[in-house]
């Protein structure tokens, strides 16, 4: 650490202390990095907002040692079934099959508020993470090397606090943002919505649907998801005049659950009227301030990916912002997390409306095309789809220049035999820069000997179980074997948030990217002004 990193009050002041506000302090603190995270609620908000996790977030969450103490709060997703004008299944959304890709099942539901407590309670259990809550954001002015921020403390005096970067988790109100000069784009999506919770009482949970479901009727198109244990929820959409704060009343909510539920059948936990927008900040940086989670992107909500989006943007920020931080990477590394991220959500938002507007369709005779052409594609029968198939992969930034097979997409997770047990591939490995070779190939120890020049790069060879070569891994299922045969490659380097920075077909490939890496790593320049200067009087 420079004496001038020592003079300031921390390396991260991140503003915002949700969900990705407090991955990003917890990945922060984990990594040694000093970090402050203020709120300016007091507590974590008592009702469901989020109620989606994919594999790719638990990932995440069990490499920072979470995975014990959020599951009793998990149960997994059921399919999504989506109903036609008619009441005839027109399509399903599932899951992918077993052997689950990244170790996990792969989509999932959970409760927000005891999963959120969690986060935060892992994040201060860091003796290098401080946070503090009833504190308010009033401006910011960013120097050469720093970031003043001056803050409105709970009993109302201000203060400053200097950080090397600050990190806005602050919402879709995002006062960093704003500070920042960040615009939003308009991705046109805006609906409106009633999202209903209920806690519903033992005997009326078998009239419900089994499964989750999307009924596209054209006169009231309703989503129904089943949560955790007795929680369930309906998001309607509202009609032309109708008033979303009035809709909210209790006797409104129950009309409009009739069809399935009525007063005596359980407790109206939560109901919310929303306008369900897409958008999406055109730069996510300004200098030493960067943005994350509602801040930076909104989306509608019809496969569950919102709060995964906003875990997305913390896991591909924190890695860059270590290197940055210890001086491993230039300060131009900051740029691909924009690149990156902005891409990625503008396709999958992109996906997302796609289906939005077809749940959403008003016109019956359109309805009843939209019906027809569903099944037309599935070749008369309901059409069959996964969640993890509408998911994109990173297109461009910190990646391998070289197409190549699997170039951004996220890296498998096989379980490894280790002591009479099966563990992830990430507790065995590790989760920094990787490269993981096919030990089938004749050429994999000398692809790990390339590797061993590189102590900044672990390297393993994986086989498959009964192999019987020496120093390999054996996995249990076969599937990376079976991601080394579809693709059609023998190495593939792995960055710290488990997505391929590039693969390789032989062993000058693998040699050409592990010199890349560097080069990538180094030599990415600023593309911004860090010297900019902002201020907002308070």
């Amino acid at each position: 650490m420079t004496d001038t990193a020592a003079a300031l009050d921390c390396d991260v002041l991140v503003v915002g202390f949700g969900p990705t506000g407090a991955v990003a302090a917890g990945l922060l603190g984990r990594l040694g990095h000093r970090t402050l995270v203020i709120d300016r609620l007091t507590d974590v908000y008592n009702k469901p907002r989020a109620i989606a996790l994919d594999h790719e977030i638990f990932r995440h969450l069990d490499n920072m040692g979470l995975a014990d103490a959020i599951s009793p709060y998990i149960e997994p997703f059921t399919a999504s079934e989506h109903f036609g004008v008619d009441g005839q299944l027109i399509r399903r959304i599932d899951m992918v099959a077993k052997p689950y890709p990244l170790g996990y099942t792969p989509s999932m539901v959970f409760s927000q508020p005891a999963v959120e407590a969690e986060l935060r309670r892992h994040a201060t259990g860091f003796s290098n993470v401080r946070a503090e809550l009833g504190v308010e954001l009033l401006g910011l002015v960013q120097a050469p090397d720093r970031v003043e921020a001056c803050l409105k403390n709970s009993d109302g005096q201000n203060r400053s606090v200097t950080a090397r970067y600050v990190l806005g988790c602050d919402g879709a109100s995002s006062t960093v943002r704003q500070i920042a000069g960040l615009a939003l784009e308009d991705l046109i999506f805006d609906e409106p919505w009633l999202v209903v919770d209920v806690r519903v009482n033992e005997d009326a949970l078998a009239r419900l649907p089994q499964c989750s479901a999307q009924f596209c009727n054209p006169a009231r198109p309703v989503s129904f998801l089943i949560g955790p244990k007795n929680h369930r929820r309906w998001e309607i959409m509202l009609l032309p005049g109708e008033d979303g704060r009035q809709m909210e009343r209790p006797e409104n909510v129950w009309k409009l659950l009739a069809p399935w539920l009525t007063p005596q059948d359980g407790e109206l936990w939560r109901a919310a009227s929303y306008r369900f927008h897409a958008l999406v900040a055109t730069e996510w940086r300004n200098g030493r301030i960067l943005i994350a989670g509602d801040a930076a992107h909104q989306q509608p909500p019809f496969i569950g990916q919102g709060m995964c989006q906003g875990l997305r943007d913390a896991t591909n920020l924190v890695w860059k912002l270590d290197h940055v931080l210890k001086g491993v990477s230039s300060d131009g590394l900051l740029d691909s997390y924009g690149i990156e991220r902005k891409q990625h959500v503008i396709e999958l938002t992109g996906k997302i409306k796609a289906i939005g507007q077809s749940i959403c369709e008003r016109d019956p005779a359109a309805a009843r095309r939209r019906d027809a052409q569903i099944l037309a594609d599935g070749s008369g029968k309901p059409q069959r789809l996964t969640r993890q198939e509408i998911i994109p992969p990173l297109r461009a930034g910190c990646l391998s220049q070289h197409e190549m097979p699997a170039r951004g997409t996220l890296f498998p997770q096989p379980r490894i035999a280790r002591g009479g047990a099966a563990r992830l591939l990430d507790e065995v490995t590790g989760t920094g820069w990787r490269v993981l070779i096919d030990g089938r190939s004749d050429d994999a120890a000398f692809m790990l000997s390339l590797c061993a020049a590189r102590p900044d790069v672990s390297a393993a060879a994986v086989v498959p179980a009964g192999a019987g070569l020496p120093n390999a891994l054996e996995e249990t299922e076969g599937v990376l074997a079976n991601w080394f045969d579809r693709h059609g490659v023998v190495a593939a380097v792995v960055r710290p948030d488990h997505y391929v920075f590039g693969t390789a077909r032989n062993a000058s490939g693998l040699g050409d990217l592990l010199r890349e890496i560097e080069l990538r790593r180094r030599d990415v320049r600023p593309t911004q002004d860090s010297r900019s200067e902002m201020e907002r009087t308070p």
